[in-house]
C-alpha cells in the first residue's frame, strides 16, 4: 500500500521572516501542521471529522537549508504508518527553483473520539483515506 502524498505550493511571506532575514524555524512547523490539516480536511468526510480528532504527541524536524522572503516552496506530506491509536506523518519542504530540501520532519499523532476525548483505535476506513487511489 502506497501513501498518498499531499502537495501544497506557496510563496514565503514577509511575516515568516526572522531577524536573520530568513524563514523562522517555527514557520516550517506551522506549514507542516497546515498541510496535515488540509490533507485531513481534503480526504475525510464531514461525518468523520465530527466523530474524530487528532492531537500531536511529538514533532521532529531536521533543518537542512534556509529559505527567504518571496521564494516559492513546496510542502509534501504523507502518512507513513498508522497503528493502534497512533499515526506517524512525514513532511518535506523544498525550494521549487532548485529542489533544495529545506526541512524533513515527522509528527506523531494520536487519534481521539471527538465526543469522549479518549484515544480511539484508528479504523481501517480512516487508514485507507491516506493511500493512493
Amino acid at each position: 500500500m502506497i501513501p498518498e502524498v499531499y502537495i501544497h505550493q506557496f510563496t514565503v511571506p514577509a511575516s515568516a521572516i526572522d531577524i536573520r532575514n530568513h524563514v523562522n524555524n517555527l514557520a516550517y512547523l506551522q506549514w507542516c501542521l497546515e498541510a496535515a490539516e488540509n490533507h485531513w480536511n481534503k480526504n475525510a468526510s464531514e461525518e468523520i471529522k465530527q466523530q474524530f480528532i487528532w492531537y500531536v504527541l511529538q514533532h521532529s524536524i531536521d533543518y537542512k537549508a534556509a529559505a527567504f522572503e518571496g521564494e516559492k516552496l513546496q510542502v509534501e506530506t504523507w502518512v507513513a504508518s498508522s497503528e493502534g491509536v497512533r499515526s506517524e506523518r512525514h513532511y518535506r519542504i523544498f525550494r521549487i527553483k532548485d529542489r533544495k530540501t529545506l526541512i524533513e520532519a515527522k509528527t506523531l499523532w494520536c487519534f481521539f473520539d471527538a465526543k469522549t476525548l479518549k484515544p480511539a483505535k484508528i479504523p481501517e476506513e480512516i487508514r485507507i483515506l491516506f493511500l493512493q487511489k
